[in-house]
This record gives C-alpha cells, structure tokens and sequence, in this order.
C-alpha cells in the first residue's frame, strides 16, 4: 500500500514535470522571439539614430565650417579695422567710408644757402700759380702748404703731416689783417678733398686769424667727409653714417652763412648746423687740415646784401653771383640752387613780376666763346626756373659774356664780381 501510493505520487510528479517543462519551453520560446523582435527593432532605430546624427552631424560641420571662414575673415578685417583705428582714427564701422590717411604738406628747406653779394675775397686757386708753391693768395700761419694739382686742377694741398691743428695753417692775405674783415652778414664758400675710405680725415675752419687777431672761444668748425661740428653742435647727412669714413670719399662743397649772430652750416646740399644766436664775432678765418694728402679748392668770402624784392622795387634788378656751373659749360652745380630758389619763390608771391635772365662772365678767354657761354647759361637758368612751375610767359634770357663787367678784371675778386647772371624786371 505503502508502495503503491509512492508509485502514484512518482506518476503524478512525473506527469506534471512532464507538463511544467512544456509549459516552461513554450514560455521560454516565446520570450525569445519577443527577444529576438524587440533586439530588431532596437538596431534597427540604432542605425535609423546613426544615419539621422551622420546627417546632422554633416550638416552641422559643413555649417560649422562657413562660419569659421567667417569668423576667420571678420576676424581679419576686426584685426584690420583695430590697427588702423589706432593709427588711423577710422571707425569700425562697416556702413562708413574708409577715410584716407592725411598726408601733411610740409615745406622745409634744407638747403636754404644763398651767396653774398659781393665777393671780398676768392682763390680757386689760378690756373697761373706755379706748380709747387706757396699760394699767392694766402699768408702762412704754420706748417706748409703749396699747389698741387689733382685730376688736371690746381688746388691747395697742406704738406705738413701733422694731426695738430695748431702746428699749420693758412689766412687770407688781405690788407691790415688784423682788423675784423669778415662784416656782419657773410658767407664762405669751399670745396673740401676726402681721401676715400680714409679714417680720421677732416678740415677746420677757425673764424679768427691765427696769424694776426686774438682768440676768441667756440670760433672752429670742423668738417668732416660726411658730418659737420661747431661749438656745441653737430649734424650728417641723411643716409650718412657718423663714422668719418666714406667708401667713395671725394670732393664735398662746405657753405657757411653769418647773419647777425646766426650761424648755418652745409655740407653738400643739406643744412647741417643751424645755430639762432651764436655769442661771439668772427672776426677773420683760419684754414687747415690734419694730413697732407688734404686738398681745398674755390674758397670764397662775400658780404651779403639786400633781400631780392627790395633790391627788384629799388634797383629794377637782382645781381646773383652764387649761381654756378661747371668750367666753360652750362651746366649747373648742386649750390647754384639756393639762389634759385629765392628766384622761384619770388616769383610766386609776386604772381606779375617777370624776368629777364641776362648771363656775364670775366674777361679770361676769347670773346665769342664767352659771349656764346654766358648765352648759354642764361638759359639754363630760364628752363630750371620753368621746370619749377614758373610760367614761360614771365622769362625770357640773353648773354653779354665780358661786355659788361662791374668790377675789374684785374683780381680773383672782381672776376668773380662779373661772372654773374643778372634778374632784370621787365
């Protein structure tokens, strides 16, 4: 009995395992197949998610990208527009106009030099002085110096090799030296030699007579080949380094202008010392250098004179003697331009002067050249003028070559008084 109730509950239990596993692999299949669903329909949004964010994310790039070539043209012209707005004062402002940058009219005359009106003393030197010697026109203060010639001219050379300035030296050889003969307005004129690529070379100008007159302090200047200094100031050329020392070196034109107690020195075509109230009275002049291989030549004093109009309302005419050309020829030097320039000036505050320009020379050389040459020049001086702006309507030119001298012919002065080109109001 007992076995048998075993045997019935074995059945029981077996037929409902039998059940419960058929039950339990229904369930577990269907459950799958949901599985299996839902998991298709996740990867499918997934990859519905993927191409719809790939889209966007493209969209958003090739968006991204145009505002960053945007940004990064705003930025330049941002950057643009602040630099300029600091240097410029334009606003940044897309609606205004960009304004030009104001460029100043500035006028300033560098080289403002213009001759005395008379020359008081000259030597260039002749052709004449004798090869060797001392020359005629100076007085010896120390050392030596004696013509030489250089490229077919006579010039000065100063034999004493010597860096001491107070060891040599030249003075004019002028009738009571020991006087003040240098007048309240002068000018000095020379051409000064540098040895290319020579250190140390320099000249000085002592605007007392060593040999003859009393020292005064502050009275040297002192030229180098591409600076000047004079008393407590100093000036180079543009584009000049203050090394003296020059690769090519040569001949440098040195103008030395007095009025009144001011002072303006120029080396070439450039101002270069400009002193308003200079305390002291020049009284004479002093030349010398500080090697021999050192030459001078076209040294020249002259008292100055009357401004031009006044002398155009009292005389009719402007007597220029500071207007220079090269020997027997017309063509002009760089120094001619300061009087030429007053010219021109002239002319444009006085809008219905005009001018005759009548051309003069000395009395060397034969008389139809001259004549020819003084032709010439005048109307080198008519065309300058007419290149400046000056209307041609209001110039006209002629020569008289020696025909008509103002001084005699018998010094280096008096040439140098008729060879001159005249301004004849008309």
């Amino acid at each position: 009995m007992k076995i048998l109730k075993l045997l019935i509950i074995g059945l029981f239990l077996f037929g409902f395992s039998q059940n419960t596993e058929a039950q339990l692999w229904k369930r577990l299949k269907k459950h799958a197949e949901e599985k299996v669903k839902r998991e298709a329909e996740r990867r499918a949004e997934r990859r519905i998610d993927k191409g719809i964010d790939k889209a966007y994310d493209e969209t958003e790039n090739e968006i991204d990208g145009k505002n960053k070539k945007s940004e990064k043209k705003k930025g330049k012209k941002s950057e643009f527009n602040e630099r300029d707005s600091e240097q410029m004062n334009v606003p940044d402002n897309k609606k205004s106009k960009k304004k030009k940058l104001h460029q100043p009219k500035v006028v300033w005359s560098k080289y403002d030099f213009v001759p005395g009106d008379t020359v008081i003393f000259e030597d260039v030197p002749s052709a004449e002085e004798e090869n060797g010697e001392f020359p005629s026109h100076w007085d010896l203060y120390k050392g030596g110096a004696e013509i030489a010639e250089v490229d077919g001219e006579p010039v000065i050379t100063f034999i004493t090799d010597t860096g001491n300035m107070y060891s040599k030296g030249i003075v004019p050889y002028l009738k009571d030296p020991e006087q003040d003969y240098l007048p309240e307005i002068f000018t000095i004129e020379l051409d000064a030699y540098f040895i290319p690529n020579k250190y140390n070379d320099r000249y000085y100008i002592t605007f007392y007579d060593r040999k003859n007159q009393k020292y005064f302090k502050d009275a040297q200047a002192t030229i180098y080949v591409n600076s000047v200094s004079f008393a407590n100031s100093e000036g180079k050329l543009d584009g000049k380094s203050r090394s003296n020392r020059d690769n090519e070196g040569g001949w440098r034109h040195v103008s030395i202008a007095f009025t009144k107690g001011k002072f303006k020195i120029y080396l070439e075509d450039q101002r270069l010392i400009n002193i308003p109230h200079f305390k002291g009275n020049p009284t004479g002049i002093t030349l010398t250098c500080n090697a021999k291989t050192n030459y001078i030549k076209n040294f020249r004093i002259a008292k100055g004179g009357v401004k031009y109009y006044k002398r155009v309302l009292s005389d009719g005419k402007i007597i220029v003697n500071g207007i220079k050309f090269d020997i027997n020829k017309a063509t002009l030097k760089p120094e001619s331009m300061g009087p030429i320039n007053r010219i021109y000036k002239l002319m444009q505050k006085q809008p219905d002067l005009k001018f005759s320009i009548e051309g003069h020379t000395d009395s060397d050389g034969n008389n139809a050249l001259n004549l020819k040459l003084s032709k010439a020049r005048a109307k080198t001086v008519m065309n300058k003028l007419i290149s400046m702006g000056i209307d041609k309507s209001r110039l006209k030119y002629t020569g008289y070559g020696e025909s008509k001298p103002i001084d005699n012919n018998s010094t280096p002065e008096g040439k140098a008084n008729n060879r001159r080109v005249e301004f004849v109001k008309f």
